[in-house]
């Protein structure tokens, strides 16, 4: 990376806590959602697929059930709507990115739980 690129991230982007977490992982995120002058708390709970990126650009990729519909969502770490970051259970799974979890559906779709 250019020294300069960062030098600039690390002066000028704020760093979050946020926990350790990675792919097979069930996590609740908390963001900011504005409406206007409104501003209320919204929050996405699924499973991580995958963690990509160094830095200032991580992102990580959630995925839920909505009724019969998986939704994805992308969210990098820096956001500044971003509020807060709950584990809510330890995935066991074998690889980084887990995009095979799109095709399974019923008992297959069970990512099993490391007990800590």
């Amino acid at each position: 990376m250019n020294p300069l690129v960062k030098f600039v991230q690390d002066e000028f982007i704020q760093k979050k806590e946020i926990p350790n977490f990675g792919a097979g992982d069930t996590i609740t995120v908390y963001y900011e959602i504005r409406e206007g002058e409104k501003v209320r708390t919204q929050f996405f709970k699924g499973v991580v697929l995958q963690r990509r990126g160094t830095g200032a650009t991580e992102t990580f990729t959630i995925r839920k059930m909505s009724g019969d519909v998986g939704v994805e969502r992308i969210f990098p770490l820096n956001l500044p709507a971003l509020q807060k970051i709950e584990i809510n259970k330890k995935g066991k799974v074998r690889r980084a990115r887990i995009f095979y979890f799109r095709g399974l559906t019923g008992k297959k779709a069970r990512i099993k739980e490391v007990r800590k």
